[in-house]
């Protein structure tokens, strides 16, 4: 399997994020790009780039936007997903991170322990809804669709 070796958000025209999904953003970008599984299955016979890949994640006309291309810039793929199937994960991801990210300042250590279990079990379904809406589109491992995820929510926190 190839691997992602450039991302970059296009998050214009969105509202700053908090120093909280800042963070996040960061940290999942550098593990992204530390660890990534990414290739893009053949198409209807065509011969595809084997990578590595540089992507670029934007949000279009409410459309989260995949732009593949080659180390050397070539487009290799571009690709839309409707946001309507992310939504509902999302908000509750961002209410979850809410919860921990206050737990974290007042709670004891098995409260934050339980609110943590709890995000890694939101984030685990955005990662799987992630990985079904890019069937047949890019092939990503489970770890690399859980960054990839972070970056979604990252994005979608404006819209």
């Amino acid at each position: 399997m190839s691997r992602i070796v450039d991302i970059q958000l296009d998050d214009s025209g969105l509202p700053p994020p908090t120093p909280e999904i800042e963070q996040e953003r960061k940290v999942a970008m550098f593990d992204l790009l530390e660890e990534n599984a990414f290739s893009l299955p053949e198409r209807e016979g065509r011969e595809v780039p084997s990578g590595p890949f540089k992507l670029a994640l934007s949000i279009r006309d409410r459309r989260l936007v995949f732009a593949v291309a080659t180390e050397d810039d070539t487009e290799a793929a571009e690709f839309q997903l409707s946001l309507g199937p992310f939504r509902q994960v999302v908000k509750d991801y961002f209410q979850i991170c809410e919860s921990y990210f206050n737990a974290v300042k007042n709670s004891t250590p098995g409260q934050i322990e339980t609110i943590d279990m709890a995000r890694r079990g939101i984030h685990n379904e955005g990662a799987r809804v992630l990985q079904e809406r890019l069937e047949g589109k890019v092939i990503v491992d489970t770890d690399t669709a859980r960054r990839l995820f972070t970056l979604i929510c990252v994005l979608h926190f404006g819209v």
